[in-house]
């Protein structure tokens, strides 16, 4: 029988995904806006994976017999200042998304939820990797700083171009 607490922390936190994912869409949309198709295109795919882990849990509940509840997800907060601050603001949501699954882990092991242990045990491990990937591209342009051929040079490596592709490209 599916736990009615961990259950409601499970529609929580497909909720938060969701919300992941529109904050995702919006800074795509704004690194699109400035030109960086390499950023926008590198945190659209972030977008489509916060939508795949709702849909994970959203299935679990449904293999337990639960029942899901969808909850309004807010606008995403606009106005971004610079990649470095979108950057930023992206490694605290994953933070958040990271914190709330270990409480939902803990309360799954509270209440003898074993199997929501088990299956919160990909996320966890995935939250790891999140944060890394976000955090690593929150120092580089921590060291780019406002030099501009250094952001376009880092659009391109999130294109998946290198310089001596382009070169060889362009000659």
């Amino acid at each position: 029988m599916f736990v009615e607490k961990v259950q409601s922390a499970l529609n929580q936190q497909i909720n938060m995904e969701l919300q992941a994912h529109y904050t995702y869409l919006a800074a795509a949309d704004y690194f699109e806006g400035m030109g960086l198709k390499g950023f926008s295109q590198w945190i659209f795919n972030h977008a489509e994976e916060e939508m795949a882990h709702a849909m994970k849990i959203y299935q679990f509940i449904h293999s337990r017999r639960g029942r899901v509840e969808l909850f309004p997800v807010p606008a995403p907060e606009g106005g971004f200042g610079s990649p470095q601050e979108v950057m930023e603001g992206t490694l605290r949501q994953e933070q958040k998304v990271t914190a709330s699954i270990d409480r939902i882990v803990k309360l799954a092991r509270l209440e003898g939820d074993y199997a929501t242990d088990s299956f919160l045990q990909w996320f966890v491990d995935e939250q790891v990797e999140e944060e890394e990937l976000v955090d690593d591209l929150v120092q580089k342009l921590r060291l780019i700083g406002d030099f501009k051929p250094g952001l376009y040079l880092l659009d391109r490596e999130l294109a998946g171009v290198g310089v001596l592709e382009e070169t060889e490209a362009a000659g």
